[in-house]
């Protein structure tokens, strides 16, 4: 069966937990025949190509029989499920932090301990294990249905036998008493120690874990979620007599005609029929210079039309147009993108198993040698001091920290992967328009035929051009201040033909500025210069040509020492526009030495990006515009400019907003770059003091040494270092201090 004969199903799943839990669902989809199946946790989503005479349903048959769930996605996306999960997970940790915090105190100082106080403590500790806690059994209870075992199941294990044990210790041994007070012990003190508080910490720690998580996981699929929110929601379709009447978008269909007036989104792909205007299509080319278009021209569904009323026929509709194959290419880079966490549930895989064979044989050695109560009591031991509470906060706390501490630089990361990868970047790849240039229009030059001055030419276009909105004509007006122009007079007859220029009559003189078309429709002749890199703009007066303006983007003021900052880092800059080859070659020679690839489409920007990772580079790709977005995701490493689109910042990994000079210092993609790194060593440093806390205690627990109530200590202690180490990223500097940054130079920035 040919690829083309095949049926792509996208299925929305919940109740994933960790990276272990996609690739479940992920390999149990691929043992069906004919199946290719890819499970994207961070967007909750299960992409799945199957035979057509295989129905959606029996896929999601197979994926609620495993204990999970699945449906189509809603219109409102992906991300709503993780929303409200992100909710529902805040509410069991509030609940859970308010109960526990009396536990651990009565519990562990004994001269707070009350008579009767057991009780007390264990009807608060209840609600933490039992409702708090049950993310954590739902998913054990799923692993042991089908054999396996994760985090999750040495986490219920520990909170259930925990509080249980303490339960039948209450009501069936002297601990129980009104007047029982416990000590701490380092060293035995099994027989009548109460351990609520070890089950309720232990929810408590990782639920917090848990959520950190949550957040970052929900917040991936906003960048779907925000390109589907580009379109038009309604179009004005043209029936046979020539009314227009809206309709919604779902119901316009190919082959129909439909009116976009003037400040309106154009509703779908489709060909001019009539009508000439200029179309905004920054949020999707990048560009912002908008795009002259008459009867032929094709256009774009989602950008906005800045000129006159155009009659457009559909040619492409709902999922086949552009804006919708943007959306697909930015979900499929996503869905292969590794994460670190994944780390963690990897060694889970092996060392969960290991753990609970060990606390069986550790209770099995101690009922041959000791009462019941010190066998339960040592076996309890173990499994709480092997509760990988440390391994699950490792990734979130350094995160939380690093990403903090980013944001007082400008510099916000999100997500593993960003970390993840950071540390192997050899190659940054650039957008021009609105990256390396600020994408606010301005004079560049000034070509004044002979015997005519520039200042002359720039009066003329500007008296004209002041009664314009067009981008281009403000560029004119404010170079035409700043050269010291005289007030500009009054215009008559003023005119504007959309697409191509305006017209007017200034002092008994009628001045004509636009594109060569315009002009040659007043009567005037013009020489179109070649080899420009600029939009150039003809000025006339009373059928005389006076020469041309050229308008350009400006440079930011930091890209020149960003691009150079990289390149002192061993790194290989390249420059990735739809721009013009010319546009982006001049643009390269104000940079330095920077590799160009100039004209290339938003599919062709994602191709190339992996075209060079699969030349063996790790890439970083910083960009802007909804163009970019599929790149971003495509990159090992994506970076957005605040001031870019927010689908672009949304798909991306790290995005900057500190300001220098009023525009977004393109340096802090450095500081980005160091400051990710930094992170993941931390991460690691966590990882590796977590795993060896584990490798002590459980032999000292094993052989009696260490007690419930110590493991419970020692857990909290292991907690506490892999805090107290994330903390010292907020010390963190880059070794090249940047500007200083304040909080409203941020504001201004985002």
């Amino acid at each position: 069966m040919t690829t083309a004969e095949l049926v792509l199903t996208r299925l929305t799943v919940g109740g994933m937990t960790c990276a272990a839990c996609a690739n479940r669902i992920e390999r149990k989809l691929n043992r069906i025949d004919g199946v290719q199946a890819t499970v994207n946790l961070a967007t909750a989503t299960a992409s799945v190509t199957h035979p057509p005479s295989l129905p959606a349903s029996d896929l999601v048959a197979t994926i609620v029989a495993m204990g999970y769930s699945a449906r189509p996605p809603q219109a409102d996306g992906p991300a709503s499920a993780g929303d409200h999960s992100d909710d529902v997970l805040r509410r069991r940790l509030v609940v859970a932090g308010l109960l526990t915090t009396p536990v651990l105190i009565v519990s562990m100082v004994p001269a707070w301990q009350f008579t009767g106080w057991q009780w007390v403590v264990a009807v608060l500790a209840g609600p933490v294990v039992g409702w708090a806690g049950w993310p954590f059994h739902r998913a054990a209870l799923r692993n042991a249905r089908h054999g396996s075992a994760t985090m999750d199941t040495l986490v219920s294990l520990g909170a259930l036998v925990s509080y249980l044990w303490s339960g039948w210790a209450l009501v069936a041994t002297p601990a129980g008493g009104p007047e029982v007070r416990m000590s701490f012990a380092f060293l035995g003190g099994h027989d009548h120690a109460l351990y609520f508080e070890v089950g309720a910490a232990l929810v408590t720690f990782l639920l917090t874990g848990r959520w950190l998580e949550a957040r970052a996981r929900s917040r991936a699929g906003s960048a779907l979620r925000g390109i589907a929110e580009l379109a038009a929601r309604d179009v004005a379709v043209l029936d046979t007599s020539g009314h227009d009447h809206r309709v919604p978008l779902a119901d316009l269909r190919v082959g129909d005609r439909f009116v976009v007036r003037p400040g309106e989104k154009v509703a779908t792909d489709g060909v001019v029929e009539a009508g000439v205007s200029a179309i905004d299509a920054a949020l999707l080319t990048g560009e912002s210079i908008p795009v002259e278009v008459g009867p032929g021209s094709g256009v774009t569904g989602a950008t906005v039309n800045t000129g006159g009323r155009l009659v457009v026929r559909a040619t492409r509709v709902g999922e086949d147009t552009r804006l919708a194959q943007i959306g697909r290419l930015v979900a499929q880079a996503q869905a292969g993108k590794a994460r670190v966490q994944r780390l963690a549930d990897e060694v889970a895989g092996v060392f969960v198993p290991f753990v609970l064979v060990l606390a069986l044989a550790t209770f099995a050695g101690w009922l041959a040698l000791a009462p019941a109560a010190t066998a339960v009591g040592v076996a309890v031991a173990v499994l709480i001091v092997a509760c990988p509470c440390a391994l699950g906060l490792a990734t979130p706390t350094a995160l939380l920290v690093g990403t903090g501490r980013g944001a007082q630089l400008g510099v916000l990361i999100r997500g593993a992967a960003a970390l993840e990868s950071a540390r192997r970047i050899d190659t940054v790849v650039f957008d021009k328009t609105g990256t390396l240039t600020t994408g606010r229009m301005r004079v560049s030059d000034v070509h004044p035929v002979d015997g005519v001055s520039r200042d002359e030419v720039l009066r003329a276009a500007s008296a004209v051009e002041t009664y314009a909105e067009h981008p281009v004509a403000q560029a004119v007006v404010i170079a035409a201040g700043q050269h010291g122009g005289a007030a500009v007079p009054t215009v008559a007859d003023f005119r504007v033909v959309p697409g191509r220029g305006a017209s007017g009559v200034v002092d008994g003189t009628r001045i004509v500025v636009g594109n060569t078309l315009h002009l040659a429709d007043a009567g005037v002749s013009v020489d179109t210069p070649t080899g420009v890199t600029d939009t150039v703009v003809h000025v006339a007066r009373d059928g005389r040509w006076l020469g041309w303006i050229g308008v350009s983007d400006s440079l930011r003021d930091t890209a020149v020492p960003a691009v150079a900052r990289l390149r002192a880092l061993g790194l290989r800059p390249v420059l990735l526009t739809g721009d013009t080859p010319a546009a982006a070659e001049a643009i390269a020679k104000q940079i330095g030495s920077i590799e160009v690839i100039a004209g290339v489409t938003p599919e062709v920007k994602a191709a190339t990006i992996r075209r060079l990772r699969d030349a063996g580079h790790t890439v970083a790709m910083i960009g802007d515009g909804v163009n970019d977005a599929a790149a971003l995701s495509e990159a090992d490493l994506g970076i957005a400019v605040a001031t870019g689109s927010d689908i672009a910042i949304e798909a991306s990994d790290v995005t900057l907003v500190r300001a220098n000079a009023g525009t977004v210092d393109l340096t802090a993609a450095v500081d980005a770059l160091a400051l990710a790194r930094a992170t993941l060593r931390t991460i690691k440093v966590n990882l590796f003091w977590a795993f060896a806390y584990n490798i002590l205690m459980i032999p000292l627990a094993g052989i009696g040494l260490v007690n419930p109530m110590l493991a419970a200590a020692a857990m909290a202690c292991s907690s506490l270092l892999v805090v107290l180490n994330s903390l010292r990223l907020s010390r963190w500097r880059p070794t090249m201090q940047a500007p200083s940054t304040s909080t409203e130079a941020i504001g201004a920035a985002c």
